[in-house]
């Protein structure tokens, strides 16, 4: 690339970090329906509540929706105050609350005595603390691992799990990885608050459904999905076994919905997950995510992933048509590919505020649409050179577009694309391609000899200079993307949107869900106190204000 275009991706960069510093200080101080859920489950609330609902859910509802003062006080302290009260464990506790047994707004009334409050917080720091232990130990159960059976050599190759049930996934991801595979991607079902709030506005969502003869007959085992906890902990340990017996680390990844990235995250940790998609950009232009709601969400979850070392996967950037619509005429490939670059080194550099490192935070090299774009190998180098310039020390991820994106009869076409981009990726770290049982060995084998051909043509010449369309799209993605930027810094998310699906001047999905916190109790960042210490020590006497 030119200098001047290089100087112009350096001005791109600053703009998105700029922007993210902003942007992430605001999501940092606040809290959402979604982070109350994930606190609960820290807590110890797990399972459905005794009507078949999401019990989690159902607390924070009982208690703080529609309600923003509750919501940014949060449910820690009163259900911590409610714990010593009745002397229940949390399990019993959510089910009563979720039941209407008992009024979480009564305990948050205690909370105004010195001494009940001071109780609260060391019973929330000890069972917060207890779970940040079990964080910690898969944290350290995956290098242990690693080191006991050693590492598959990058760039890893992926395949998305089709097998809808735990079971059934199980056995699938068995074979997969027996077959060859290194990683194994797990669509997450929609939660109960995104199938909710579409609902609400006259749109349905695909329901999760068993296979009918994926399970053995049972009617005293509801089938778990494969996305669900229990599938998840299934998978990992059946991932485990089959790795160790090919001597290499396989990998367990998972793609969530909408509304659901803080307890993506806390199930990610809690299951020793090694790598989550997770973009708030892209939820927020594909999903009609409200921004603060899915900013704030996003920072939450980065928050646990970065402490269970869990890595992120971040796509090409969204597809952004808002402007387009506005206008009435459609764009070409370089405007558009030049608005995901900005959004994607937004998303990145938003990940990277929120602690995580370089070298854990994946990224999509080449939008799904392009293998249809007219020059597609030519914008295809162009894309690849651009995100290798911008975002050195990320390992690159290059995934085989879906049906849904254009898959199938261009899978060939981006085949031979990936076969010409390669030896530009350098630290290409993952490469998604889909296949089954019967092909996963000759999906493998080919995947395997493109990644170390690409590695000798890329030992056999120095630096790459754009010409031609390759560098009449870098120049001019590069373009688009700061102006992009400078938009987003200017007019706000209005400069690149659609009008919301419920209406022009209605909210985005959660967007009356996420409030600026009141309290300042944060047990994530806490001092730990074990059990044994809570109990050694002397309750606080009344109305005295602990040191």
């Amino acid at each position: 690339m030119s200098d001047r275009a290089l100087a112009r991706l350096d001005r791109v960069i600053e703009r998105a970090e700029a922007l993210a510093g902003a942007w992430s200080a605001r999501a940092r101080i606040c809290t959402t329906v979604g982070q109350e859920r994930a606190m609960l489950r820290l807590l110890g609330v797990s399972g459905l509540d005794r009507d078949g609902r999401p019990l989690a859910q159902e607390v924070v509802d009982r208690y703080a929706s529609g309600r923003p003062g509750r919501l940014a006080g949060g449910l820690v302290l009163p259900f911590a105050a409610a714990l010593d009260e009745y002397d229940a464990t949390p399990q019993e506790l959510g089910l009563d609350v979720a039941s209407g047994a008992v009024d979480l707004a009564l305990e948050a009334e205690v909370l105004r005595d010195a001494g009940r409050r001071a109780a609260a917080e060391a019973r929330a720091r000890v069972l917060i603390g207890a779970a940040l232990d079990r964080i910690d130990a898969n944290r350290v159960a995956r290098l242990e691992l690693l080191e006991m059976i050693g590492d598959s050599r990058r760039p890893w190759l992926g395949v998305p799990l089709t097998e809808p049930t735990a079971v059934e996934g199980s056995r699938e991801a068995n074979d997969l990885v027996a077959g060859g595979a290194d990683l194994i991607a797990v669509t997450v079902p929609a939660g109960r608050e995104l199938a909710d709030r579409l609902q609400e506005v006259g749109l349905e969502i695909p329901h999760w459904r068993p296979r009918p003869t994926s399970e053995p007959s049972d009617e005293r085992t509801e089938p778990a999905p494969a996305g669900s906890q229990r599938g998840l902990s299934q998978l990992r340990q059946v991932i485990d076994g089959a790795a160790a017996e090919r001597r290499a680390y396989a990998r367990l990844a998972t793609y969530g919905q909408p509304l659901g990235a803080p307890e993506q995250a806390l199930v990610a940790a809690f299951e020793r997950i090694d790598l989550v998609a997770t973009d708030p950009i892209a939820e927020i232009v594909d999903g009609n995510i409200d921004p603060d709601r899915a900013l704030a969400d996003h920072a939450f979850a980065r928050r646990l992933l970065a402490r269970a070392g869990t890595s992120i996967v971040i796509g090409p950037g969204p597809l952004v048509v808002g402007p387009d619509l506005a206008r009435g005429t459609p764009s070409d490939p370089a405007t558009r590919a030049g608005r995901a670059f900005a959004l994607q080194l937004l998303a990145v550099a938003l990940a990277r505020a929120d602690g995580i490192p370089a070298d854990r935070i994946l990224v999509g090299a080449l939008p799904p649409w392009l293998a249809e774009e007219r020059d597609p190998a030519a914008t295809a180098i162009a894309q690849v050179v651009l995100r290798r310039a911008a975002l050195p020390g990320h390992p690159l991820v290059f995934e085989e577009p879906s049906p849904e994106d254009g898959g199938g009869p261009t899978t060939s076409r981006w085949v031979a694309i990936l076969g010409a981009v390669l030896p530009l990726a350098g630290s290409a770290g993952l490469i998604v391609r889909s296949a089954d049982r019967a092909s996963i060995g000759r999906i493998a084998g080919r995947t395997r000899a493109a990644a170390e051909i690409a590695t000798e043509v890329a030992a056999a010449y120095g630096p790459i200079d754009l010409r031609g369309a390759a560098l009449d799209h870098a120049r001019a993605a590069v373009g688009v993307a700061l102006e992009t930027l400078d938009r987003l810094a200017g007019d706000g998310w209005t400069s690149i949107l659609a009008d919301p699906i419920v209406g022009p001047g209605a909210l985005r999905l959660g967007g009356d869900a996420v409030v600026e916190r009141s309290e300042s109790f944060d047990p994530l960042n806490e001092p730990r106190v074990s059990s044994s210490d809570a109990a050694a020590r002397p309750a606080p006497e009344p109305g005295v204000e602990p040191r």
